[in-house]
């Protein structure tokens, strides 16, 4: 039986049920329904035998393409097949053509600006350096299928699922942009509605996602005088990261320039004030009134929020960073021994070889217990700060604002002014108590929400 109009109309509307429905006119015309989402979606394929292979050939969709139009693209298609033509050959032919590795390229200059820093744009053209373009960076785009997509992603979907899912979602940009600039016709193989989803294990069945180690509370005194037994730069900034809850790079990326540290002391400026010059704005303040003392981290350091980030600075800190080298405005705080940046494995490293020597004297080490007693690492850190701000009532959002945390919706955010930098600085201080093993109150809340 023959398609007409009535069915093709049920079709574009989505009303049609799932299946391939055949014109049954010889030239192999077929109509077929399929699940994109909630909704059922219908699009124009042709099977053919050319040179000896089946091939199907997308035709579009209605209601853009009708039924006499789709009738009409089959008959020249075939009318072509019987002169010995290649119907998708000359097709291609006649369109501009580009490889996947040129899309990938003309896409990124279009939307590296989208991206909120330098890093993240390097780590979204490197995953295709990577992964993607050595296995079919020189095929043309409209040749992808989605057998390429799972051959990339396969490998790697179980093992490292957070970074095949990017992956996935960047591709599949890539392959939608070239479709809209007309270098590719038909469906997305690198979609995961309706595609992948049927090929592949959901991400939130593969990606279990664990907690970093934390230390516990009852080693959090111990570790901090162990901390202090020992020198060198790594155990500085080991120190203020510990101090502030500041994330590992968000330290190890310090500048000078980001910090201002009041002395309250003229004559102790006079030596050690870097040669800054004249258009720099002053590191130290002449008094300790004028200024409080504060690190500022420029949103383009700041990733997953993009925003600038205050860190009140208690005299703890500040005497930590006054004790450091200062150097040009832009130099390094903590700058590795050869040059350059420290190493987030220094700071592992240190961590390690304290919860060794600790089982060397007889001790338990700094274990997580909820984590199958592994070694406390240092991004969990900033979750020892946390628990103790919990237990200590202190309130959830300035908790929460110190660690750079996201809070409420996207409006609520728009509305909100403050950063509570000032109530935030007595709960560090708090915090340094509690780390040097003296006695912190409990916060209590009258007449507020906890």
């Amino acid at each position: 039986m023959s398609l007409n109009a009535k069915i093709v109309e049920r079709a574009a509307l989505g009303k049609l049920e799932l299946g391939t429905y055949s014109d049954g006119l010889g030239t192999g015309l077929i109509l077929r329904v399929k699940k994109r989402g909630r909704k059922n979606y219908a699009f124009w394929s042709q099977r053919v035998m050319i040179n000896g292979k089946r091939k199907d050939l997308g035709l579009g969709s209605p209601p853009i393409i009708s039924l006499a139009m789709a009738r009409q693209k089959a008959i020249e298609n075939k009318r072509l097949i019987t002169a010995g033509i290649d119907p998708l050959a000359s097709k291609k032919a006649a369109r501009n053509s580009i490889t996947f590795k040129e899309a990938v390229e003309k896409y990124y200059e279009i939307k590296q600006k989208e991206l909120r820093n330098a890093k993240s744009a390097m780590n979204w053209i490197n995953s295709f350096h990577t992964h993607v373009l050595p296995n079919f960076g020189e095929i043309n785009v409209e040749d992808i299928t989605h057998r390429d997509i799972l051959r990339i992603l396969e490998p790697i979907w179980e093992t490292k699922n957070a970074s095949a899912t990017k992956l996935r979602q960047r591709m599949e940009a890539v392959l939608s942009w070239a479709t809209v600039s007309g270098f590719r016709e038909g469906d997305n193989p690198a979609r995961w509605k309706g595609n992948l989803a049927e090929l592949l294990p959901k991400p939130s069945k593969v990606a279990k996602k664990e907690k970093q180690p934390a230390l516990q509370q009852y080693d959090v005194a111990r570790w901090w005088a162990d901390l202090a037994k020992r020198e060198g730069i790594g155990i500085k900034a080991l120190q203020l990261m510990m101090l502030t809850g500041a994330r590992t790079s968000e330290v190890l990326e310090m500048t000078w320039q980001e910090l201002t540290l009041p002395t309250g002391d003229k004559t102790d400026l006079t030596d050690n004030t870097p040669p800054f010059t004249q258009n720099t704005p002053p590191l130290y303040a002449d008094t300790a009134h004028s200024r409080p003392c504060i690190w500022i981290i420029p949103a383009a350091r700041m990733g997953k929020t993009g925003k600038e980030h205050r860190i009140p600075l208690t005299s703890e800190m500040r005497d930590l960073l006054l004790s450091l080298p200062r150097g040009e405005p832009h130099d390094l705080v903590f700058p590795a021994p050869k040059g350059g940046k420290l190493s987030i494995n220094t700071l592992r490293a240190t961590m390690i070889r304290m919860h060794e020597a600790n089982l060397a004297r007889g001790g338990h080490g700094y274990i997580d217990p909820n984590i199958r007693n592994r070694k406390a690492v240092p991004h969990g850190l900033r979750s020892t700060f946390r628990d103790w701000a919990l237990e200590l009532g202190y309130d959830r959002e300035m908790a929460e604002m110190q660690l750079s945390h996201s809070i409420g919706s996207e409006v609520e955010r728009s509305y909100r002014r403050s950063d509570n930098v000032e109530r935030r600085r007595a709960m560090m201080e708090a915090w340094g108590r509690f780390l040097r093993g003296e006695k912190t109150d409990t916060v209590v809340h009258i007449g507020g929400r906890r």
